[in-house]
């Protein structure tokens, strides 16, 4: 037989990896990521009323939607003219549509690779990189799409009165800024990429990485549960309140674009965790409107259990819920783990799994907006026609109370668990 191969000679493993993760199937996973969140941010917008807006100004606001929500950065710009001066600028990041994108892009990642125990380092990087590659088209068509500048009425009386004598139009537009996009959208992307190997228990690693996922894998497993959970429990609230107190249409926007956002923040203020935030002029908080009430017309107010209670007794529930959630992700992380694992070792993972989830959470969903506007000095970029939001957390006490509540639930999850059969699927 010749020394060459015969086209009908069957294909090596390495060969069959490669037809499994070619171009075809990375194209299919992030188109469907990039659709999945661009349907999202439309009906999100929609809801919300922004399909009024002028100028054809809609898909351009879509596409700057699903640019945040990758990490992308929208930077806003104003003109008023020479006897006017404005000042704009807007970071938030809505959750909602990455973490719709996020669940697509993991499940088409790891299609390909489920079901087997071990792959290359060579072959996870370019599955990962043709992923990357093309992910990197979807920022740049993205970024070009979303700017725009819209004109902004001065209203009534005597601001009015001076635009019409001195001809001022205030405009205030946006656009990409492409480096920090792109930037920032790549360790979006591997984020979620590494997360999705974490997570998943079919999911190959490369064999000298197979020795940290008893310690990792369950408690990353049980994270990614827990903000599920959160999630799925403020769709079920916001479906009841769109059908029992009316205004339909601004719950689904939220549901749609931040409800991430709001239960995630729920869930640090449940574990004690104070946000320092200010709501002033237009601007607002979505539901619940005990949020706008803690926040708005103070210099810095302080959002915590004790603040919102002072408006709304049942505010206490938080720590009840995040208890029993964490408690059940607890006993789902210990249920993963090899017999072997101690229960101090348990509440030593989900300590530190619990952080990095708060630190995740307070570092994306900060919120900062402010709009001014002043003519020949009146209005001071502020007053009838400007406005300021901010929300920030008090990270390093956020971060200590994550670790003594995952200290305490962890360990109680083990102990619970101590008597269940352990399937073997980490070990």
């Amino acid at each position: 037989m010749s020394a060459r191969q015969s086209p009908q000679s069957p294909q090596s493993p390495s060969d069959r990896a490669v037809a499994r993760h070619g171009w075809v199937q990375a194209g299919a996973a992030v188109l469907a990521a990039a659709l999945a969140m661009g349907v999202t941010a439309v009906l999100g917008l929609w809801a919300a009323g922004a399909a009024d807006l002028p100028d054809g100004a809609f898909p351009r606001v879509a596409a700057a939607t699903v640019v945040t929500a990758v990490g992308g950065t929208v930077e806003l710009s104003g003109n008023a003219g020479g006897l006017a001066e404005s000042s704009a600028g807007l970071t938030v990041v809505p959750l909602s549509v990455g973490l719709v994108g996020a669940l697509v892009l993991a499940a088409g990642f790891l299609r390909p690779l489920r079901n087997r125990a071990v792959a290359g380092v060579s072959e996870l990087g370019g599955w990962a990189a043709r992923v990357a590659a093309l992910w990197l088209v979807v920022l740049l068509c993205l970024s070009f799409a979303a700017r725009q500048t819209f004109r902004i009425r001065l209203g009534e009386g005597e601001l009015a009165d001076l635009g019409d004598v001195f001809g001022v139009s205030p405009e205030v537009g946006f656009e990409t800024a492409l480096a920090p996009t792109l930037f920032f959208g790549l360790l979006w992307l591997a984020g979620v990429l590494v997360l999705a190997l974490l997570v998943s228990s079919r999911a190959p690693l490369p064999g000298r990485l197979l020795r940290f996922q008893t310690s990792v894998r369950p408690a990353a497993y049980a994270m990614v549960l827990l903000l599920l959970a959160y999630v799925v429990l403020g769709v079920a609230i916001g479906l009841v309140v769109a059908v029992t107190r009316g205004r339909p249409a601004e719950t689904f926007a939220v549901i749609l674009l931040g409800l991430p956002n709001l239960v995630w923040l729920c869930l640090t203020v449940g574990l004690g965790a104070t946000w320092d935030g200010r709501v002033d002029g237009p601007f607002g908080l979505p539901m619940p409107h005990v949020l706008d009430q803690v926040l708005r017309g103070k210099e810095s107010a302080e959002l915590n259990l004790s603040s919102l209670a002072e408006y709304d007794g049942r505010v206490w529930w938080l720590v009840v819920v995040d208890a029993v959630l964490l408690l059940a992700a607890a006993f789902v992380m210990a249920a993963r783990s090899p017999a072997r694992v101690r229960a101090w070792q348990h509440a030593v993972h989900l300590a530190v799994a619990l952080a990095l989830t708060v630190l995740v959470i307070c570092l994306l969903g900060r919120i900062t907006a402010h709009y001014g506007l002043s003519v020949l000095g009146i209005g001071d970029l502020g007053g009838d026609l400007g406005g300021e939001l901010f929300l920030r957390p008090q990270l390093w006490s956020a971060l200590g109370l994550a670790l003594l509540w995952g200290l305490v639930m962890g360990f109680l999850g083990a102990l619970l668990a101590h008597r269940v059969s352990r399937r073997g699927r980490v070990g």
